[in-house]
C-alpha cells in the first residue's frame, strides 16, 4: 500500500496534463483552416483588378470642377489670368489655376485662335512634358495623367506623348505587380508561423503522452533475517519531462535579386531639349545589400557627356530592397525629344 498510491497520484496529475496537451492539439488543428484561409486572402485581393483609387476619384471630380469654372469665364478674363499665371511661374500646375488650362479655355472660348495664347502654349508643352516624366519617375500618376491630358489637348500630335502614355501604363502595372508580390510574401510569411505553431502543439503533445506513460514501481528488498522486519525502499520520485523547445521564428526571407523600391527616370535636359537633341546612356549600377546605390558607372554614352550628369543625379538616389549581398545592375535610359 504504501508504494501503491504514490503512483496512483503520479499517474492521475499525467493523466491531466496529457489531456490538456491533446485539448491544445486539437484546438491548433480546428483553428489551422480558417487561419490558412486568412493567409490567401491577401494574394487574392491583390489578384482583382482594382478600380480607381479615392485619390483617382477626387483628381477627377476636381478637374470637372475646374473646367466648369474655367468655362463660366469670358475670354479677355481668361486671358488676363493666363498672363498673371506666366508672370507668377504658374506653368501648368495648380490644377485648375495655371497659365495652360487658361490658355486651353480661352482656346475653346473664341472662334478665332488668339495668337499670344497659342505661342505661349508651344512654349509651355516642353515644361509640363518634363514634369509628367517626372511625376512618372516618383511614381504620382494622378499628377503625371493631368499632365499628359494638358499635353494632348494642347497638341494631340506631339511626338512625346504615346511615350507618356505608355510609360504611365507600364508604371502602374509595375505598381500592382510589386503590390501582388508583397501580398504573397506576407501570405508566404504566415503560413510559415502557422506551420511553425502546428510543430510545436505537436511536439507539446508528444511529450505529454511520453511523460503520462506509468513508472514500474520499484521491486522491495529481500528482508534480512533479522527479529525487526526492515521497511522497503521507497522509490525515487520520477524526474519532470524537460519542456519542449519552442521553434525559432523562422527570418523573413530576403530577395537575391535587386527590385526597386523608389527609381525615379532622369529629366531631360532642357537645352538637349530644346536643340533637338536625341540620345542614350547606359550604366552600370553598384548596388549594397542594404538596397543603396553605392556606385553608378557609364558604360556608354551617346553623345558623350550631354545627358551623363542628369542620369548619374538621379539613379545615385535609387533605392532597392535588401538583398543578401551586393548585386549590380546595367541599365540603358534614352532620350528623344
Amino acid at each position: 500500500m504504501t508504494v501503491s498510491k504514490p503512483a496512483s497520484s503520479r499517474a492521475l496529475r499525467w493523466g491531466i496534463a496529457l489531456a490538456l496537451g491533446l485539448s491544445l492539439a486539437a484546438c491548433s488543428k480546428d483553428e489551422a483552416a480558417p487561419a490558412a484561409a486568412d493567409a490567401e486572402k491577401p494574394a487574392a485581393a491583390a489578384a482583382q483588378p482594382a478600380g480607381p483609387s479615392a485619390e483617382e476619384v477626387a483628381a477627377q471630380e476636381a478637374a470637372q470642377a475646374a473646367e466648369a469654372a474655367l468655362a463660366a469665364l469670358g475670354a479677355d478674363e481668361l486671358r488676363s489670368r493666363g498672363s498673371q499665371a506666366l508672370r507668377e511661374q504658374r506653368l501648368y500646375a495648380p490644377a485648375g489655376d495655371n497659365a495652360m488650362e487658361y490658355y486651353l479655355a480661352l482656346r475653346q472660348k473664341t472662334d478665332k485662335p488668339d495668337a499670344s495664347a497659342e505661342s505661349a502654349l508651344i512654349d509651355l508643352m516642353p515644361y509640363a512634358i518634363i514634369a509628367a516624366e517626372q511625376a512618372i519617375g516618383r511614381e504620382d500618376f494622378v499628377e503625371a495623367e493631368r499632365l499628359r491630358s494638358l499635353i494632348e489637348r494642347t497638341d494631340a500630335q506631339t511626338p512625346a506623348l504615346p511615350r507618356i502614355k505608355d510609360s504611365i501604363a507600364k508604371g502602374r502595372a509595375g505598381v500592382a505587380e510589386r503590390a501582388e508580390a508583397e501580398a504573397e510574401r506576407l501570405a508566404q510569411r504566415e503560413r510559415e508561423a502557422e506551420a511553425a505553431a502546428q510543430r510545436a502543439a505537436q511536439e507539446a503533445a508528444a511529450a505529454a503522452t511520453a511523460a503520462a506513460q506509468p513508472t514500474a514501481p520499484a521491486t522491495p528488498a529481500p528482508q534480512p533475517a533479522q527479529p525487526a522486519p526492515a521497511q522497503p525502499a521507497t522509490p525515487p520520485p520520477a524526474q519532470p519531462a524537460p519542456a519542449a523547445a519552442q521553434p525559432a521564428a523562422p527570418a523573413p526571407a530576403r530577395a537575391s535579386t535587386p527590385v526597386a523600391v523608389r527609381a525615379p527616370q532622369p529629366s531631360y535636359p532642357r537645352s538637349a531639349y530644346r536643340s533637338g537633341v536625341s540620345g542614350e546612356v547606359t550604366v552600370e549600377i553598384s548596388i549594397a545589400a542594404d538596397g543603396s546605390v553605392s556606385n553608378v558607372r557609364v558604360v556608354r554614352s551617346q553623345p558623350r557627356g550631354t545627358f551623363d550628369r542628369e542620369v548619374i543625379s538621379t539613379v545615385r538616389g535609387w533605392q532597392f530592397e535588401p538583398m543578401d549581398g551586393p548585386a549590380t545592375l546595367t541599365r540603358t535610359f534614352t532620350f528623344r525629344p
